[in-house]
């Protein structure tokens, strides 16, 4: 027995545990369901992805950011440090009795389609995958090509507002996939729509935590014209917005757009003064909010859904004061068209190349 505690005490330490206590007698006075949310490395603390999904859990208990009451007896958090940890600690958390085990990301995808099988009565959610067709697990995915879209369009609007003659794009992805792709596609279609001759460079850094490769490109490529960089790559990418801060304090005239979460926070370099100019807000938190309820009304239902921005599943953030007036009522009637039908975003790069609205040799992949 003392050897199996061990066991399990190396297991979550080897994970990088970050959250206090476990499912805990509360439980027994408070009809709430309970969940585990399981990251890759980068953590709750990525002001990203996984920070949404947290926000998810955090305002369905009612509780906030910086008052987590109910974390360690309703919720709580494991980080896992390398991917060889994702089915012990998946089996861990599902031996352990949570209504429900959120993992974030498509990395989980191989390990939650063999560990689902072995728990039938645990209930299991997963963000950014649609293939695993087990009817124990809601998959959720998003139409990232649609908010991405708009802060492409943003960004060539506010150029154009600037005066800057010819700008150039650029794109940084973190492990490149089709979910990724979908925000590369959309963003350059955005751009395009307003510059169709627009020069766009991109950049996959294969790998979600590593900020600082992001940063040595972002400064290459604002060093060579780029007027505004869009990163879906998880942690990688605070290394564009830091760049994009060093830049916008000296005076220069580039930009970051952030990601999943609004990050304008993040790029805050003086008093109302933020890098980042608008971020595709991808609202990994509604899809927590939504299973976490489907629980509690007894109603959960296994199967891939679709967030799209009509569902309110995509948007892009209005924070920054100088993204003016005019460039946000243009795409406003842009998130109109697109939820009307009137805008199609072409999400794949087959796709988008045989429609010649994006350009040849870049470093996306649909699979």
């Amino acid at each position: 027995m003392k050897k199996l505690a061990l066991v399990l005490m190396v297991l979550v330490l080897a994970c990088g545990v970050v959250f206090a206590g476990g499912k805990k007698e509360s439980v027994a006075t408070d009809t709430r369901p309970t969940v585990r949310l399981i990251t890759d490395a980068t953590g709750i603390d990525d002001k990203s992805f996984n920070a949404a999904a947290w926000r998810g859990i955090l305002e369905f208990y009612g509780d906030t950011w910086e008052n987590q009451a109910n974390r360690g007896t309703l919720y709580d958090v494991v980080t896992c440090q390398t991917q060889d940890m994702y089915i012990p600690t998946l089996k861990l958390a599902a031996d352990e009795g949570y209504d429900l085990i959120l993992t974030t990301g498509f990395t989980f995808a191989d390990a939650l389609t063999e560990v689902a099988p072995q728990y039938p009565d645990q209930k299991f959610m997963i963000v950014d995958v649609n293939w695993i067709g087990q009817p124990n697990v809601i998959e959720y995915v998003y139409a990232e090509e649609q908010g991405s879209y708009l802060v492409g369009l943003a960004a060539a609007l506010q150029a154009k507002e600037d005066g800057v003659a010819n700008p150039k794009f650029g794109f940084i992805g973190g492990v490149p996939g089709a979910t990724i792709t979908k925000f590369e596609m959309g963003y350059i279609q955005g751009i395009k729509a307003i510059y169709p001759d627009a020069e766009i460079v991109d950049y996959y850094a294969n790998d979600w935590g590593k900020p600082e490769l992001a940063k040595a490109q972002a400064k290459n490529w604002y060093d060579n014209g780029v007027y505004a960089i869009f990163s879906a790559a998880g942690g990688t990418g605070n290394g564009t917005i830091a760049q994009a801060k060093e830049y916008r304090s000296q005076g220069k005239n580039v930009w970051a757009i952030g990601v999943d979460s609004d990050q304008y926070a993040e790029g805050v370099y003086a008093d109302g003064k933020s890098a980042v100019l608008t971020s595709m807000v991808k609202r990994v938190e509604t899809s927590a909010i939504l299973t976490l309820t489907a629980i509690e009304n007894d109603s959960f239902k296994a199967g891939a859904v679709t967030l799209d921005m009509a569902a309110d599943g995509v948007d892009y953030a209005k924070t920054n004061n100088e993204l003016s007036a005019e460039v946000m009522k243009k795409v406003d009637a842009a998130k109109a068209d697109i939820n009307a039908g009137k805008i199609n975003v072409i999400p794949t790069y087959a796709e988008a190349l045989k429609a010649g609205v994006v350009p040849a040799n870049l470093g996306a992949k649909d699979d």
